[in-house]
């Protein structure tokens, strides 16, 4: 799709905004920044990064991102610095999409642009992780969705309808928390993370007073993240349960390619341009 309307910052002057990758004055960046690996996508590039989320400030490591928040704003700015500063086209100012565990809210949002100004961004879009990962399985978004996300140091079961996220459960538990697959200890740890995320389902049936969130349990469950990896873990998920799970291809990358597909999509959008904010309904903030 072509977008007709000139930018206001960013590019030069008459340069008419075009699809990537013919815009050749235009940069985007998708980003995931996550407790155990951050990852981005570049317009015209693809993935170009998947390392671990680690700074070095001194003698030690220094993990800027714990249980999906970021402890530490300018550890974050310095490795994305160290990171991206050197893959990004010169004399461009990136249009950028981050993703965002969806109960961390303003406080996260706001801490993620502060560390992204070291790459110098025409704007900053941050997008929920639950709707990047169903864009990426392609789910039918008129419908509603479950999306169970297992990540490193987090758990998050979200309730997608029309795209937008209507209820929402976390649980400080993710793949760390199960360092192998044959001990007893790690049958306790596989156990503990399928009753939470089976007790998350229980309680949104229980407060949810339409029959949204029976619906997308009937429809069955998107699975993601490196949790989804782990067939221990999939395996008791579904036998606690008792409904249907879906895990995405490829879920440990699920989020980075749907917010690479949003960053496509925000390209043209007034937020990017600077000409408007977007509103609270809407999917970017």
């Amino acid at each position: 799709m072509t977008v007709r309307r000139r930018f206001r910052s960013g590019s030069p002057a008459g340069h008419r905004h075009r699809p990537w990758p013919l815009c050749r004055h235009c940069c985007g960046l998708a980003l995931d920044l996550g407790s155990a690996r951050t990852r981005a996508w570049i317009a015209g590039r693809g993935m170009v990064l998947d390392v671990p989320t680690i700074t070095f400030p001194g003698a030690g490591a220094v993990y800027p991102v714990q249980r999906g928040a970021i402890v530490d704003v300018p550890g974050t700015a310095r490795m994305l610095d160290r990171l991206l500063s050197h893959r990004l086209p010169r004399l461009t100012r990136p249009l950028v999409v981050v993703t965002a565990p969806v109960l961390d809210g303003p406080a996260y949002r706001e801490r993620a642009r502060a560390a992204v100004e070291v790459l110098r961004p025409r704007a900053v879009l941050t997008v929920p992780t639950a709707r990047a990962i169903a864009l990426a399985a392609g789910a039918d978004l008129s419908l509603p969705l479950l999306v169970v996300d297992i990540g490193a140091h987090l758990t998050e079961v979200v309730l997608l309808v029309d795209g937008l996220v209507f209820d929402a459960r976390r649980t400080a538990l993710g793949t760390t928390d199960l360092p192998g697959t044959t001990d007893l200890a790690d049958a306790d740890a596989t156990a503990e993370i399928s009753e939470a995320i089976s007790t998350m389902f229980t309680s949104m049936l229980r407060q949810d007073r339409t029959s949204l969130t029976a619906e997308a349990l009937s429809r069955g469950a998107l699975l993601a993240g490196g949790g989804a990896l782990r067939p221990d873990l999939t395996h008791r998920l579904a036998g606690g349960t008792h409904a249907p799970l879906r895990a995405v291809p490829t879920p440990h990358t699920a989020a980075i390619r749907g917010a690479a597909t949003m960053l496509r999509a925000a390209h043209g959008h007034p937020s990017a341009r600077g000409t408007s904010p977007p509103g609270p309904g809407q999917l970017f903030r």
